[in-house]
């Protein structure tokens, strides 16, 4: 499946220090230093696409759009991978809902999704792969987890013995009473009759009367949600034998906690021998009238209709910046209207022919967002600038800023 366009990103034009990256890792429960290297390998996973990029996936992207910025900052490359879950219960049903075909749904839902990450300057994954082109990967993945003695069959489905991984739940850190209830409302099937475990895992779903399947070595069926992440990026992360994990970043949003990440990395360490993420890293939730945006409560603030009734993509990339990545917030309208004020500001600075120092902000910015990517302190330092400038201060370059804001930020000015 094809990528989204690329973004350019402007040089940092001076021999800024940009220390090495610290940031929250939900299995460490902590802020660790992250390795300097001259690669890092990040898998994010996608979208289930049966609506529209609400802001809550925006939010989400954006926190993994500054990780990756920070890292090429570093003067590392990235090699970054994306799915995109575009067979799933959620969009048959839409579909069915809808009266129309789930590929046609799931085909406009990707395309949408394109733009408004084009929009929003967020940076394309080298590779953005659909779990419907990666059926022959997982049925690969599934026989390695066959070899290893951690698959069983209830009828004609298969199951992932979670506990053939025996850090399971060392990621997430819950209770088997709080894995249990979250399995059961996140898709998982605990009482099903057969199972060995009630957290096993669907690997692959047997084709049921009236739903799409892919003929496999295992009948006709469809993937499981979590053996299609750690197949795509085992296949297409390039994974080197000799480093103690496969990959550097595994992320999402904080509900994929649990089950998602949780078992996906199972079944990889199960496959790899080795802990799948170097870190784990989760964005927090936004919720609108109190409750989590979500699909299933209707509560959602869509990327493109804020386009279409003219709201400047950058307005909303600053709104979301101007929380932590990993906050939990609930949204509100007047966000949008206190983001483009400020950037109404910034912009008026930038253009003129004078301007407060810039060196010391664009360091207070590369150094706020080393401390785990905190964008309100940086927001913060450009506020102070904007200040400064206003007070007839000068001496700054209003080019090599703005190339900064672009290139840490994802802003363009």
């Amino acid at each position: 499946m094809n990528s989204w366009a690329s973004v350019a990103i402007p040089p940092l034009q001076k021999a800024f220090r940009v220390p090495p990256l610290r940031i929250f890792d939900t299995a460490a429960q902590k802020i660790s230093e992250v390795e300097v290297k001259p690669l890092y390998r990040m898998y994010i996973c996608g979208i289930t696409p049966y609506d529209a990029t609400h802001l809550g996936h925006a939010n989400t992207y954006l926190a993994f759009d500054l990780l990756h910025r920070y890292l090429l900052a570093t003067g590392a490359k990235v090699k970054f991978v994306e799915n995109i879950t575009d067979i799933d219960d959620p969009l048959l049903e839409r579909a069915n809902r809808d009266g129309i075909d789930w590929r046609d749904l799931a085909a406009s839902q990707i395309d949408l999704f394109r733009s408004d990450m084009v929009a929003l300057h967020v940076l394309p994954p080298d590779h953005y792969i659909g779990a419907v082109d990666a059926i022959d990967l997982v049925v690969q993945a599934i026989s390695k987890l066959e070899l290893a003695g951690s698959v069983y069959k209830i009828d004609n489905d298969l199951y992932f013995k979670v506990h053939s991984d025996t850090k399971f739940g060392s990621r997430s850190h819950l209770s088997q009473d709080q894995m249990l209830k979250i399995f059961s409302e996140r898709g998982g099937d605990p009482d099903r009759a057969g199972k060995q475990d009630p957290l096993d895992a669907l690997l692959w779903l047997a084709q049921r009367p009236g739903e799409p399947g892919w003929e496999s070595k295992y009948g006709i069926g469809r993937p499981g949600w979590h053996i299609e992440c750690c197949a795509i990026a085992l296949n297409y992360l390039d994974i080197d034998p000799t480093f103690s994990t496969s990959i550097d970043f595994q992320g999402g949003g904080s509900d994929l906690i649990f089950p998602h990440h949780e078992m996906s990395a199972a079944q990889s360490k199960v496959m790899n021998n080795k802990e799948f993420a170097s870190h784990y890293v989760h964005a927090g939730m936004i919720g609108l009238d109190g409750e989590k945006m979500s699909k299933s409560k209707g509560n959602l603030v869509f990327v493109s209709q804020l386009l279409r009734e003219g709201v400047d993509a950058m307005v909303i990339r600053t709104a979301l910046l101007r929380h932590h990545y990993r906050s939990d917030h609930m949204w509100q309208n007047s966000e949008l209207d206190e983001a483009s004020a400020f950037l109404d500001e910034l912009r008026l600075c930038l253009s003129r022919p004078d301007v407060a120092p810039t060196d010391q902000i664009i360091s207070e910015i590369i150094a706020a967002l080393s401390q785990d990517l905190n964008t309100p302190i940086a927001l913060a330092a450009l506020q102070n600038w904007i200040t400064a400038t206003n007070e007839g201060k000068s001496g700054g370059d209003a080019g090599e800023l703005s190339r900064a804001i672009d290139a840490l930020l994802g802003i363009a000015i």
